[in-house]
Formats: structure tokens, sequence, C-alpha cells
């Protein structure tokens, strides 16, 4: 069984290095689009509000990157975000310090993510359905928490956090975050026994428990890694717009699902790198902004995330999907039954 383990994540890792050569083609055909359709894509300042715009989004993916290669799922990132922006402004309201205001934030993030870990792990329920009912939930706790009010007296010294670059540079300070945070989850998941356990769990859950892997333990600690990681994304999306209310970040689970499907990780879990997602943020990022400048109509940018997300899901595990289709679906004709 660990041979047949073993055999797979070989596979997979080949089928995720040839999905990354392609997401470097197709990262250079946008940037070539968007230079040819736009003078501005390729200056400074673009780069600059392309990284502030999509920071948040790429710092999400890192952990739901961990979640979806142990084979599940958690749609609850951009609720998680949306309620610890409202828990920061509704303590700031109430004259918190902010220090203060940053631990219970945190302490919120664990504490989400922490539910729909032993909801998943240790209740058995499906990822899928525990983080759609969360999804809702965090949203529900973020408008308890605010109603129809908006906090925007936050110091300069903090929103300049989302609006300026790092001193001396032209890097974002959430894109410096998610640089940081990428190669912290890119040692994790290629350099340990955890990712390699994360793997083993994302191939074959029981080929994993026979091989001593605490499967529970594991993704608990991402579904909590995931909560903190969100809490912080929230801060920065708060500091960003310099205004806390209830539906901030309301809709960036698809974009997010998107990213890291995009990057190459496998629905079916078991696939994937880190290299594949970062490069699939660049390639997201790039696309929105080179639509953005070429005026395409921004109502419709939902057409272009649900077609990468249907071209994402389904090219990785074309030969799978095939294999599970009725013989006439694939073109194969029936043997004739033979003659009595």
């Amino acid at each position: 069984m660990e041979r047949d383990l073993t055999a797979r994540l070989s596979t997979a890792a080949r089928a995720s290095l040839r999905w990354e050569a392609g997401l470097g083609l197709l990262v250079i055909a946008i940037v070539i689009f968007g230079a040819v359709t736009s003078p501005q894509f390729l200056t400074s300042g673009n780069f600059f509000n392309t990284g502030v715009s999509s920071g948040e989004i790429a710092i999400m993916a890192l952990p739901l990157t961990l979640i979806i290669i142990s084979g599940e799922i958690d749609l609850s990132v951009a609720s998680i975000l949306g309620m610890s922006s409202a828990l920061l402004g509704y303590l700031w309201a109430r004259h918190w310090p902010m220090l203060a205001i940053f631990v219970m934030v945190a302490l919120l993030g664990i504490v989400a993510g922490l539910i729909n870990g032993l909801l998943v792990t240790r209740v058995g329920l499906p990822s899928l359905a525990v983080t759609i009912g969360t999804l809702a939930l965090y949203r529900g706790v973020a408008l308890i928490l605010l109603g129809p009010n908006t906090i925007s007296n936050f110091p300069t010294s903090y929103t300049n956090i989302g609006i300026n670059p790092l001193p001396g540079t032209q890097i974002p300070y959430n894109v410096a975050i998610f640089v940081v945070l990428a190669v912290i989850f890119g040692i994790v998941l290629h350099f340990t026994a955890t990712g390699r356990s994360i793997y083993a769990m994302g191939a074959s859950p029981e080929a994993a428990l026979f091989a001593g892997i605490r499967v529970k333990r594991v993704k608990t600690m991402l579904y909590v890694t995931s909560g903190l990681v969100c809490a912080l994304a929230g801060v920065l999306w708060t500091f960003r717009l310099a205004t806390a209310v209830q539906n901030n970040g309301l809709g960036l689970e698809l974009d997010v699902v998107a990213v890291v499907l995009l990057g190459g990780v496998s629905i079916f879990g078991g696939k994937g790198t880190l290299a594949g997602v970062v490069l699939a943020v660049i390639a997201f990022a790039a696309l929105q902004n080179a639509l953005l400048l070429t005026n395409f109509n921004q109502e419709a940018t939902g057409i272009v995330i649900g077609a990468l997300l249907l071209v994402s899901v389904f090219a990785p595990n074309a030969a799978a999907l095939l294999r599970g289709l009725p013989r006439w679906a694939r073109g194969r004709p029936r043997r004739a039954a033979p003659s009595p």
C-alpha cells in the first residue's frame, strides 16, 4: 500500500511540473496581451496597483492550497476575512488599543478555523457542507457586530499600510507579506514531514492512516492556520480600504478557489505545488488588470473567473474524468456480444 501511495505521489509531481510550465506560458501570454492593449500595463504604478488589489486574495490562497491538497476544502475564507474586519471596526469604535484588537482578531480567526476543523475531523461532516454553513454563519456574525454601521476613523499610520509601498521600494505591504508566507508555506509543504503527510492524506486517506499519519490532527491544524491567515487578510483589507463594514470581502471565496485550482491543485486532493499557486496568483492578477485597462465590462468578470474554474478542474483531471464516462461517450465501440 505504501508503494502504491509513493507511485501516486510521483505521478502527481510530474503532472504538476507540466502544469506549472503551462502556467508560465500563460503568464507570458497575458503580459503580452496587456502590453499590446494598454500602454499603462507595464508601468511601475500599474504593477503596484495590481499587487495592492490582489494581495489579500493571494494570502488567503496559501492555506487553502494545503487544505485542498489534503483532500478537503474551505469556502469560509472570505467570510472569516469579513468577520475579522467587522471585529476590528467594532472594537476600534469602542476605543480599544490597536494591539489588543490585533490579539482579539487573531483569536477570532483561530476559533473560526478550529470550528471548521473540528466539524470536519471530529464530527465527520463533509468539508464542503461545513464551510458553506460557516460561510453564512461568519457573515451573520459580521452583520451582528457592525450592522449598517461603517467605521472609517482609523489612524493614518495604519491605513497607510494599505496604500503605501515598503520604504525604498514599489512593493505593497500585502504583497511583501504574501511573499514571506509563500516561502514559509512552500517549505512546510515541500520539505517537511508535515507536507508529505498532507500529500499522502489527499492521495489516499486510508493509506495515510495505515502509515501512522494523524490525519484528524493535521487537518484540524490546517483549518486553524487558514482561520489565522484569513484574519490577517481581514486586517490588511480593512486598512487598505480604511473602512470596516459588515460585507467586506463579500464573494472573494470564488476568486481564492479559482486561484488555487488554476495553480494546478487537484480538487480531488493529493496534487499541487506552491510554485504553481504563485504563478496562478500572478496570472489571475495580471488578467484582471489587463481586462480592467481594456475597459472590459467589470460586471462580466464572473464569466472569466467561472471559465478559469472549469478549465482548472477539467484540464488536470481530464484523463480520470474520461475514464469515468461510459464507452459511448468516450467514442469507443462496444464489443459485439458472442453469438449463441
